[in-house]
């Protein structure tokens, strides 16, 4: 089968290699639908690695079941999630599924781009979905990023009615934007710095965008009825994005730190305000299954809709086109690739 081969963000090649064999108790999925998720292109995280088959955001069809799977069968169309819980561990057990050990230790294999992908027994068993019938392939592969998010809210322990801030305006930062305006936020500010992105955060229900080179924290307040945001939102993983944070969250409001930063990036932290303002500060990795069942839910009810995020579409022949794109973080949004092309 062919598959798309990282080596570097300039360097995806097309390859062949061995169509995967299942055993009884796993399935092999035929992707139609593959999304490059911006920590694809962080070479810092991935370079380590290569060379390596990536793309985790996946919708397909089941070509194939081993004799011992009861819970699917071939031609259902699914999601498959690429990393998975035990549920049995501490960790899992006081809701914080995404610093299990199984979970980041489990994949499907050989990636997302790819023709077809095998799941292992416990992917199967916890991470398989079925594809409500109004939900398109691309849909599936926006569950995994949305999933996401819908932690990060659940962190935050977000209220509606309250304001929001989004620094940075790339798929996340959208993402967010679009789940804040969901739920009831009162007023949704996004920042970026780029053109393209600022225009997106618009059409997809920021109430006000801030060029981020500017003097954010003052144009928050300008935008919110002079004062700051009840949630921020940093979606950017720079050091200026966290200050920005800081300097524009209101008091006992809560900063969601959703962007990974570069390695070994440390930053002064302002205690003292911290603590007579009593802010918050949390953040997130990955989604949880009960994540993922909302963020299906999400999509099926339409309260989410995430068709108008797709700005480039590329066979995987084209793989690298679509990594060079995701890499310089301008002019595109969501880039899929469809592995049967």
């Amino acid at each position: 089968m062919r598959v798309a081969m990282y080596y570097r963000n300039d360097d995806v090649r097309l390859e062949e290699m061995p169509k995967p064999k299942i055993g009884p108790d796993e399935v092999l999925v035929k992707v139609v639908s593959s999304g490059i998720c911006g920590s694809d292109v962080m070479e810092w995280y991935r370079l380590k690695r290569a060379p390596l088959v990536l793309g985790h955001e996946i919708a397909g069809d089941i070509v194939e079941a081993g004799n011992e799977v009861e819970n699917y069968k071939i031609g259902q169309r699914v999601f498959v999630s690429h990393h998975v819980p035990c549920g049995e561990c501490r960790y899992c057990k006081n809701g914080h599924e995404s610093t299990c050990e199984t979970l980041r230790t489990t994949n499907f294999y050989p990636g997302g781009f790819a023709e077809f992908v095998r799941v292992p027994k416990i992917n199967v068993e916890k991470g398989v979905y079925v594809l409500p019938k109004i939900l398109s392939y691309d849909d599936g592969a926006f569950i995994e990023p949305l999933a996401c998010v819908v932690r990060g809210f659940k962190a935050m322990r977000f209220q509606p009615g309250r304001a929001v801030l989004v620094l940075g305006s790339g798929i996340a930062g959208l993402l967010n934007i679009k789940l804040a305006k969901a739920l009831g936020a009162e007023r949704i500010i996004a920042t970026d710095i780029s053109e393209y992105r600022m225009q997106a955060a618009r059409r997809f229900g920021a109430d006000v965008v801030i060029d981020g080179r500017k003097d954010v924290p003052k144009l928050v307040r300008e935008g919110n009825g002079n004062r700051p945001a009840d949630y921020v939102m940093v979606c950017a993983g720079s050091v200026k994005a966290l200050d920005q944070a800081f300097n524009s969250v209101d008091k006992g409001g809560t900063i969601l730190l959703f962007a990974p930063p570069l390695p070994g990036t440390q930053v002064p932290v302002p205690f003292g305000d911290l603590w007579k303002d009593e802010l918050t500060i949390t953040m997130t990795y990955a989604g949880s299954p009960q994540d993922i069942k909302e963020a299906i839910e999400y999509l099926k009810t339409r309260q989410i809709v995430v068709s108008d995020m797709v700005t480039h579409r590329f066979g995987l022949a084209d793989t690298g086109k679509g990594f060079g794109l995701v890499a310089k973080a301008d002019e595109s949004i969501k880039v899929i690739i469809e592995p049967q092309r």
